[in-house]
């Protein structure tokens, strides 16, 4: 990964501007910091009034691993489109939402049964109805949390898919939209001519490794150096002056 705010990463943001592209964006860790307790994130009043400027002339989107209406709340702005779940929790298409809600049932009762032994653990259960996280940031012995996830999730069938994340092991149905493929449909349904995409974790790579060549995708931080994100930027702090940038390269502003 080469560092955005480069020579070379200013002519990929120039040239990416030129297909007037899709916006799209994670939240937690890209639009606002990562904090220790998910209920007190928040996008800065920055970004949010930045990204409310640039939808004058382009479609911005939010593709988040959070559900679609804890996410509205906490923008400041009100996007053109938003994503939840990790790719599967879609408004357009409630029918397929619904569907992978009820597709995770036996997830459910295996972690119902396991609760007391998840919660002794430190380990908090959120039900986001397309996909369940097991999070286990605030426990006090974080390998001991993660090795009781562990144990609890080993008779998960075919059925289902687990994958990681910061402090979190995520449940969602095999099979179900990833972030690659919202932002692919996001982009047709918006017309737009390409996609500049910002994220910082683990479910944030398949949209990376999928990207066509005139896509511009940016990693937030420089972990793990095989990211196949095609630019970095230090940290969500920086992301308030890339979108000023932004701003002034757009032709007739």
């Amino acid at each position: 990964m080469r560092y955005l705010f480069s020579s070379e990463g200013e002519a990929a943001l120039v040239a990416a501007l030129q297909y007037q592209p899709l916006l799209a964006f994670d939240f937690d860790g890209t639009l606002a910091p990562i904090v220790p307790r998910p209920d007190d994130a928040r996008v800065s009043l920055a970004v949010a009034g930045r990204l409310n400027q640039l939808m004058r002339w382009l479609p911005v989107a939010i593709v988040t691993g959070r559900r679609v209406d804890d996410v509205r709340e906490r923008l400041g702005f009100v996007p053109s489109y938003i994503v939840g779940n990790h790719g599967a929790e879609d408004e357009a298409d409630p029918s397929a939402a619904a569907a992978l809600r009820e597709a995770l049932a036996d997830a459910r009762e295996l972690l119902r049964r396991h609760g007391p032994m998840l919660r002794a653990a430190g380990v908090s259960v959120e039900d986001k109805q397309q996909s369940i996280a097991l999070h286990y940031r605030l426990a006090r012995d974080r390998e001991r949390a993660r090795q009781a996830i562990d144990e609890v999730l080993t008779g998960v069938g075919p059925a289902l898919t687990v994958f990681g994340g910061k402090l979190v092991v995520n449940v969602a149905p095999a099979g179900a939209p990833d972030k690659a493929h919202a932002v692919r449909a996001l982009v047709a349904r918006s017309g737009a001519g390409g996609a500049l995409f910002a994220g910082d974790d683990l479910n944030d790579e398949p949209v990376f490794a999928t990207a066509p060549p005139h896509w511009l995708t940016i990693k937030i931080g420089r972990e793990p150096p095989q990211s196949r994100a095609s630019f970095f930027l230090e940290n969500p702090a920086e992301m308030a002056l890339l979108l000023e940038r932004m701003l002034g390269l757009l032709p007739g502003r």
